[in-house]
């Protein structure tokens, strides 16, 4: 949810994006023409970092980069405190999916919900100032993942993705997890509701283990999973009449208060609410919790297995007891990053920095996530716990809407989205899409078909 600095700081542009959200888009501040001509040098090291390190360059990142280079770059990436647009709070203000309780929002239908998630997500990916932190969001959004569409899930998906993960994306590992774990949001889609003494339910539990810590070789076993269901019982959502419905409750009554053994650690009887918090401490310490957030990371980012990246990574994790920032250093600071295989890009990173590159305008609505639905990465969408996949054999099959996207938006055709850079030319605009010249046959294409060419074109397919 937005703060109350925020929504006070509003001010004007608040007022203004009241009205419809194309006008709110048209209020950005536009690059100057400058900002798209190409640093001399090579381009190639900053299009790389940024496309990784976020959802693409925008005008005149590429320019900074040159000036500033690779190290000081990143560090500004980590420290991620540039201030937001106005314009975009004042348009994720207007959705109520991420000002309104959970409790408030029961009379809105949940498709309608799931939408306003999907439109904040993307407006945030494209225009959020600090593109590290956006990426860590998607990152973090799919390792601990929620199904919107299931039962109360979409209601609590807007505080779960604002106080869970967007407020400790760079921040502490342990956590968020134990934010994860108390969030009505996950409670709800991993059934821990139903998770009471004397008929434990695993979803949680398993997927504690299994996705969001240890990892499925981490070294648990059936009765680890049974063990730590029993330290969850009574973790659930309040509904009770006269209370805040939709927030975190423990319930005495259902918990199991029995002697358990996790991972061999003893927890004693008698322990109540403290006993679930002891099995997040023990897993979000084990040394497999290190080992698999390394190698989700270096899959991430790199594209491939590096073990001594991966090394670094589990090592930071260790030292700094799960600092996200002190995980990221070794793989942004790895010539792996610069000089790796090219990741294909999945449909968000696609949309997103198509976008940014060409400094569009867009709503994030309903025509625009038709294109991302069709491509298969509807935000919110996923229904298994794992989230969205990253290997590219995953997305090979999505070419045809991606082409479909690429000429829709050159041609105009995607409601509320819009290029409005006119004054480029095209070798201008196919520059700033790429980050470096085109050759001769491209550059052809495009003057011949349209800038469409350029954004179905390979070069532009990977990251």
């Amino acid at each position: 949810m937005l703060s109350r600095r925020e929504l006070i700081g509003l001010g004007a542009a608040a007022g203004l994006a009241s009205g419809c959200a194309p006008l709110a888009a048209r209020l950005r501040h536009k690059a100057p023409l400058d900002a798209f001509a190409l640093p001399a040098g090579p381009t190639e090291p900053a299009v790389r970092l940024f496309g990784r390190a976020g959802f693409g360059h925008r005008p005149g990142d590429l320019q900074a980069y040159a000036a500033d280079g690779h190290e000081k770059t990143v560090e500004r990436l980590l420290h991620a405190d540039a201030p937001e647009d106005p314009t975009l709070i004042a348009q994720i203000s207007r959705l109520e999916a991420f000002r309104m309780n959970a409790d408030e929002m029961e009379d809105l239908h949940r498709e309608e919900v799931v939408r306003q998630l999907q439109q904040g997500a993307f407006l945030r990916s494209v225009y959020g100032a600090n593109p590290l932190k956006e990426r860590m969001v998607d990152f973090w959004t799919n390792h601990f993942n929620i199904y919107g569409p299931k039962e109360t899930c979409a209601w609590r998906k807007g505080s779960d993705e604002d106080h869970v993960i967007r407020e400790n994306a760079l921040g502490s590992f342990p956590k968020m997890l134990e934010m994860s774990a108390r969030s009505p949001a996950m409670l709800a889609y991993l059934d821990n509701e139903r998770n009471v003494s004397g008929h434990a339910n695993e979803n949680y539990a398993r997927e504690l283990m299994e996705l969001h810590t240890l990892g499925v070789d981490g070294g648990y076993t059936q009765r680890d999973i049974q063990e730590v269901a029993r330290c969850f019982t009574g973790w659930m959502v309040e509904e009770r009449f006269l209370r805040r419905k939709g927030t975190f409750r423990f319930d005495p009554d259902r918990h199991d208060n029995g002697r358990k053994m996790v991972l061999g650690h003893v927890i004693p009887a008698g322990g109540g609410e403290a006993d679930a918090q002891t099995v997040l401490a023990i897993v979000s310490r084990h040394p497999s919790t290190a080992k698999f957030l390394a190698k989700k990371l270096s899959l991430y980012f790199l594209g491939e297995r590096h073990p001594r990246v991966e090394g670094e990574v589990a090592e930071a994790y260790g030292k700094t007891g799960g600092d996200i920032r002190a995980m990221l250093r070794p793989i942004l600071f790895s010539p792996a990053l610069l000089e790796g295989s090219p990741i294909l890009k999945r449909p968000l990173d696609l949309v997103a920095s198509a976008l940014r590159a060409l400094d569009a305008s867009t709503d994030g609505s309903r025509p625009i996530q038709e294109h991302l639905n069709a491509m298969g990465q509807a935000a919110c969408q996923w229904p298994m716990p794992d989230g969205y996949p990253v290997k590219p054999t995953a997305w090979s099959g999505s070419m045809l809407p991606r082409w479909n996207f690429a000429f829709a938006l050159a041609e105009g055709r995607i409601r509320g989205t819009t290029l409005e850079r006119a004054d480029l030319s095209k070798s201008v605009q196919v520059e700033a899409l790429l980050g470096k010249k085109p050759d001769a046959e491209l550059l052809q294409a495009v003057e011949r078909d349209g800038l469409g060419v350029a954004l179905a074109s390979p070069e532009f397919q990977w990251r």
